[in-house]
């Protein structure tokens, strides 16, 4: 089932502009939202969010458009940067009792399930959080108050190797939950790990946006790599 659908998303800049940009977000996959930097991955993140007004198009949320419906749609999306740079000196159990107080969906029961999962100290700071624990706890607090997208701006950008391999499977375990896990990134080994979906952009314009096998059957040439697939149509080289 589609729980986001973005439909002809048109945002122009003087410099840049995205071009009617559609795609859909399933229940219970993970999409990986690829291209390189600059190519309007931020931009489209921002737009089906709007975090920045958006000169066209439409982006809905469990059937609902998001213009009328952002106040309750929101309450089911997590969003995160990556980054935590809120109350880094106050303790997480700290920063939770005030963030708990904003939604009138917080589960206490699953801000427990996912601490654990994550393996987060609650007496600790931001400041002493690792960068993949810092990616984690905004997963946290967005799964704790029972959102069902988590929309991923370059979650993994500046995560060592080791860091990196323990937040997909962490997207492979929420994915279990029936959570839609949508992340951009430029490192399109990301994508050949955990990705069910692939969400292509070059230059303002999605390029594909398929289950991911299909992507391979459609673009790779025999025993070519996804990375090597992707290089060669940024290079403007076509299909294989």
């Amino acid at each position: 089932m589609s729980i986001v659908e973005v439909r002809e998303l048109v945002k122009k800049y003087p410099s840049f502009e995205l071009k009617e940009v559609s795609f859909t977000v399933d229940a219970g996959r993970i999409t990986g939202f690829i291209g390189r930097n600059g190519a309007g991955k931020t931009t489209t993140i921002k737009s089906m969010l709007n975090l920045v007004h958006p000169d066209g198009g439409e982006v809905c949320y469990f059937g609902k458009p998001l213009q009328g419906n952002e106040t309750e749609i929101k309450k089911h999306i997590g969003y995160s940067t990556g980054t935590v740079n809120w109350y880094p000196r106050k303790k997480i159990r700290d920063i939770v009792d005030i963030v708990k107080r904003f939604y009138d969906t917080w589960d206490d029961e699953a801000y427990g399930k996912y601490l654990a999962m994550f393996r987060l100290d609650e007496t600790k700071t931001p400041l002493e959080l690792s960068e993949g624990m810092k990616v984690k706890f905004n997963l946290l607090v967005a799964l704790s108050h029972r959102a069902e997208v988590l929309i991923l701006d370059e979650p993994t950008s500046g995560l060592d190797p080791f860091s990196r391999s323990e937040l997909l499977d962490v997207f492979e375990e929420l994915k279990k939950d029936g959570v839609a896990v949508f992340f951009s990134t430029h490192i399109i080994s990301d994508i050949e790990k955990c990705a069910d979906d692939i969400v292509y952009i070059s230059g303002g314009r999605i390029v594909a946006a398929m289950p991911r096998e299909e992507f391979i059957a459609q673009h790779s040439a025999p025993g070519e790599t996804l990375e090597a697939a992707m290089l060669r149509m940024e290079r403007g080289e076509g299909n294989a």
